[in-house]
């Protein structure tokens, strides 16, 4: 590539890899997967950069890119661990989707648990605030099916995530039995010792 070229290539690429990290962390789950579907992706539009920077739509064909190498990934395998930075984290630091959540609906854990075309519909319709036809483009797919993929994919999120609220609310109220039940086990172990020393004889 002539350096013009190579660094706009650069610079798109500088620009759009948080935002495209965070959807592939979405759709797998995992920071380290998702880099490595990020990496290939990225590497299959810098191959193609002198027709892919003349789109009408440059993002848009990206994360078609990055949706397709999601949904091949399972056919494809994957051994290789590419890291985009330094050091890669466990969990996002902040997530903004999770602020005001109360503990025990892992938004996260329910997303990984849709099929994989659903999980990709969720993240291009809610995460890039795609309409439904874009979405069906980028997926190769009927807008109908965006449709019904998207409402299936919902319902499940409302079952698992209230499925997960009702075992919290179950926990939480098994550990406060538990703690009123030993606080008992102790009031009555006092009034049992206090009993005791005043029934005990005098020695004087």
């Amino acid at each position: 590539m002539a350096d013009a070229v190579e660094d706009e290539f650069h610079e798109f690429v500088r620009s759009r890899l948080p935002s495209l990290r965070r959807a592939a962390y979405l759709l797998c789950g995992d920071w380290t997967r998702g880099d490595d579907i990020v990496q290939r992706a990225l590497t299959e539009v810098y191959l193609h950069w002198r027709r892919v920077r003349r789109a009408e739509n440059v993002d848009g064909y990206v994360r078609r890119v990055l949706v397709h190498r999601f949904v091949d990934e399972r056919r494809r395998g994957w051994a290789a661990r590419v890291s985009l930075v330094d050091r890669v984290p466990d969990r996002p630091q902040e997530d903004a989707a999770l602020q005001g959540v109360p503990d025990g609906l892992d938004l996260h854990g329910a997303l990984a648990r849709l099929p994989r075309r659903q999980r990709a519909v969720l993240v291009l319709r809610f995460y890039y605030d795609m309409s439904v036809d874009d979405t069906a483009a980028t997926l190769g797919c009927a807008p109908g099916t965006v449709k019904s993929q998207t409402s299936d994919a919902l319902a499940t999120m409302r079952r698992l995530l209230t499925e997960a609220k009702a075992e919290a609310e179950a926990d939480t109220k098994a550990d406060t039995d538990t703690d009123v039940e030993k606080e008992h086990e102790r009031d009555a172990s006092r009034t049992h010792r206090t009993a005791r020393t005043r029934a005990a004889p005098s020695t004087a």
